[in-house]
Formats: structure tokens, sequence, C-alpha cells
């Protein structure tokens, strides 16, 4: 253990996704005392190592890296104790008392924590609990009138129908309709998006897939203007379409002794690829506020206003930089989609809007420099 390490701290992340297990290895590093939370009855470890090479559009010092998820959370559960992991654990209900937290589990396990760290997905516990109280209409994910049907398929099969389509990640654009491909598994494996516009709407009450017929899936893309090699693409898919959901509009990452973190606190549309990455900022940004908490042998760490104060400057820095990008997601979306309420299906005004550096807040940011920030803004709020 850290010297001067307060034993009497713990922090409980709920939720074993990208988001809850980066901070969970970043907590581990520290020396910080967690337990993980899982809904699911186990993960597995298993490692791999990713496929990459230069990108042929972007950046110039751009270096494309790819990976299957399922690989990524893998390798990322290799550096956790198990015993700090417990499964099979749904998160019911959450009471702040003013020296601690006291989480409540469908088994009938009751725990307590300092601080929760709330990774549990889209429609997540954590963040009604944060956001009911003061801004309930903003607890749900917001349908974005969309859905897409996906896929992974061997290397050679996509070859056989896009050729050399498949070199590089693309996306296409189409009135209602837009594709999004890219390869993963050291480019032994093709992985794409097929997506159409949706007038129906989604009900709330429904999961965020549906299964529906194979002749339903395949009329969504009927029609002349449809190129057929993405028919053939659809053609190997299951026919189960995935909902886009976001959270256009959250007011804050944390209520008292709680945080959010990863999808919980910003859902994102796919169409930046950054929605993941998002959620190791932030448990880049958390681990190091709970780590500077944490450097007492004293109660004070403990404290409500101290917790506050971390947990307000975590908010101050990561909300403002996350939000725009699930905001510029569902600007991309709506010009790939030919919807861009200014560039409509004008590829001339389209294209200036996805280049001239649009990404490089994005993939160049600094975020050393708002661990600094945050961890600066603490000490004055103390």
């Amino acid at each position: 253990m850290a010297r001067n390490m307060n034993s009497d701290f713990q922090v409980a992340i709920v939720g074993a996704g990208i988001g809850g297990l980066a901070l969970a290895m970043a907590l581990h590093k520290k020396c910080v005392p967690f337990t993980l939370y899982e809904d699911a009855k186990e993960f597995s470890a298993v490692g791999d190592q990713a496929w990459y090479g230069k990108s042929a559009w972007g950046h110039p010092d751009f270096e494309r890296k790819s990976a299957h998820r399922k690989t990524l959370l893998d390798i990322m559960t290799s550096f956790i104790p198990r015993q700090n992991v417990k499964f099979n654990k749904r998160l019911v209900n959450i009471e702040q008392l003013p020296s601690k937290l006291v989480l409540t589990f469908a088994d009938g396990e009751v725990a307590e924590a300092s601080i929760l760290a709330g990774a549990d997905g889209i429609k997540s516990i954590v963040r009604e609990h944060v956001l009911k109280p003061q801004f309930p209409d903003q607890v749900a994910p917001v349908y974005a009138d969309a859905y897409c049907y996906r896929a992974v398929i061997p290397m050679a099969d996509a070859e056989a129908i896009l050729g050399d389509l498949t070199d590089v990640a693309k996306f296409y654009f189409g009135h209602k309709r837009c594709a999004v491909t890219y390869r993963i598994s050291e480019g032994k494996e093709f992985n794409y998006l097929l997506c159409v516009t949706d007038e129906q709407g989604w009900d709330p009450k429904k999961a965020v897939t549906e299964k529906v017929s194979h002749e339903a899936m395949m009329a969504d893309f009927e029609g002349p203007g449809v190129d057929d090699r993405f028919r053939k693409l659809l053609a190997k898919a299951n026919p189960i379409r995935w909902g886009f959901f976001h959270h256009l509009k959250t007011s804050t990452y944390y209520r008292g002794r709680v945080a959010l973190l990863g999808d919980s606190a910003h859902a994102s549309l796919p169409f930046q690829a950054a929605g993941a990455a998002q959620g190791v900022e932030d448990a880049l940004v958390l681990s190091n506020i709970l780590a500077e908490l944490v450097k007492s042998s004293t109660q004070e760490a403990n404290t409500e206003a101290n917790i506050v104060a971390g947990l307000s400057a975590y908010d101050s820095v990561r909300r403002p930089r996350a939000q725009k990008q699930l905001q510029q997601a569902a600007e991309v979306a709506r010009m790939l989609f030919f919807q861009h309420e200014e560039a409509g299906d004008d590829m001339s005004k389209i294209l200036p809007r996805l280049q001239q550096g649009r990404f490089d807040w994005l993939w160049f940011h600094d975020v050393q420099g708002d661990v600094d920030k945050a961890l600066s803004r603490m000490q004055k709020r103390e």
C-alpha cells in the first residue's frame, strides 16, 4: 500500500465495461481500495495483439489501431485482481449518508463505500440517482431516430464483396442510409454497421436491440439507390436492430459522493469512434482525483466536503469535453444521412466539415493537462 493511505476510504465501481475496467486498473495501480461490482456472472482474461497500420485519411501523425472489443476487455481484466471483483451484483438502491454510501444489490447484499463510480451503461441506475432529483428529464437516453445492423465477418468474405474497399476504415453516405466499415482482429476480420433512419420511433420500454425477420432487415436496404454490395453484406448479418441512443443533455456528472463515467455519463452515437475513449479519459481524471483524496492517514479524505470538491473538479473538466464529443458525433450522423441542417446532401459542403482539423481537439488533446487542471481545481475548493 502507498504511504499514508487511508484504509477507511473505499471506492465502489458499478459496471465492468471499458470505463469501469479502466478505472479499476488505475485505482489498483495507485493502491486505492476498490470493489468492482458486475451484473454478469463472469468475465474472462485472454490477451491478444492489436492490428495497426498508418491511416490513409485524417491527420498525418494519426496511427490507426483496431481491435475486437471483447479482446480489449479481456486484456483489461487481466490487470485487475479477482478478489476486487464481485459478479452477479445488480445494484438496486443507493443511499447517501453524511459519512458514507450504502449500496443494496438485487441478491440482498448490502455494501458500504466512500464513493460510488457509476459505469453501468446507457440505462444506468447510478445515472438515475445522480440526475433524477434535479434533472429528471435527462435520465433516460434519447433515441436518435436511427438504428443499425452490425456484423463481424472473415476478411476473405468481405474482400469477396468489396475488394480493396476493405483496406481502410470508411464512411458511406446516403439518403436515410449510411454505412461504417473497418478492420479488426489484426486485420483478419471485418466489422461493419449498416444504418437506417427511423420515422417510427423506439418504444422506451424495449431493450436497445430488437430482433426482426430476415425479410424485414433486407427490406431496409431495398430500392435502386442502394449499391447491391451493401445488400450482400447485410445478408450476412443477424436480423437484429441496434437502436442508436445518446445522452444529448447532462447537467452534471456527480451528486454528493456519486460520480458517473463512460456511457452512464455520456452515451454517444458511434460516428466518431470516440465514445469508449471518452470513458478511458474519465477514468484517468477520476482515478487521479480519488488517489489524491486518499493521500491521508486521517478521516479528512472521507469528509463529504473534500469528496464533493474532488468530484466537482472532475465534472468541470470532463463534462464539457465529453458532451462536445457526443454532440459532434450526432452532427456527423446528420451528415452521413444527408440530413445536416446546412450541408444537406451536398458533399462539397459536407467534406470540409469533416476535414480541415475538425478532429484535432479530440485526437490530440493534452489529457495530462486535464488531470493537472482537475487536481488544481479540487485543491482550490477544499
